[in-house]
C-alpha cells in the first residue's frame, strides 16, 4: 500500500489508529448536530453528503488525506456561517489535521 508523504505509518489494523477513531467521533457528532439543527440553508445537503462520505472513509480503512481535506473544505463552505455548528466543524477540522499534510508531487 502506498502512503502519502507526511502520513505516519500505522501498525496494526486501522481500527487501532486513534486518528481514525477521533475522526469517526467528530464526524458522528457533527452529523447529529446538523440533523438536529432546525434551520434550513442552501448548502445543507452538501454538508450532509460530505459528512456521510467522511463517515464511510472511517469505516473503509485508512482515509486518503487529499480526499479528507476536500470533504472538509466542502463542509466548511456549506456550514461555515452557521454559528451553532462551529464547534462541531472545528472538531472535525482538528481530527482531519491529525492525518498531517497531503504529499506534494
Amino acid at each position: 500500500m502506498l502512503r502519502s508523504l507526511g502520513q505516519r505509518p500505522v501498525t496494526g489494523s486501522d481500527e487501532d489508529d486513534p486518528r481514525v477513531a477521533e475522526l469517526r467521533t467528530a464526524v458522528s457528532r457533527l452529523r447529529r448536530e446538523l440533523a438536529a439543527h432546525p434551520a434550513e440553508f442552501p448548502d445543507r445537503v452538501i454538508a450532509e453528503d460530505e459528512l456521510a462520505a467522511l463517515a464511510a472513509m472511517t469505516s473503509d480503512g485508512a482515509p486518503e488525506i487529499p480526499r479528507l481535506r476536500r470533504s472538509l473544505l466542502l463542509i466548511a463552505g456549506a456550514i461555515g456561517s452557521v454559528s451553532a455548528l462551529s464547534r462541531g466543524l472545528s472538531d472535525v477540522r482538528d481530527a482531519v489535521d491529525l492525518f498531517g499534510e497531503p504529499g506534494r508531487g
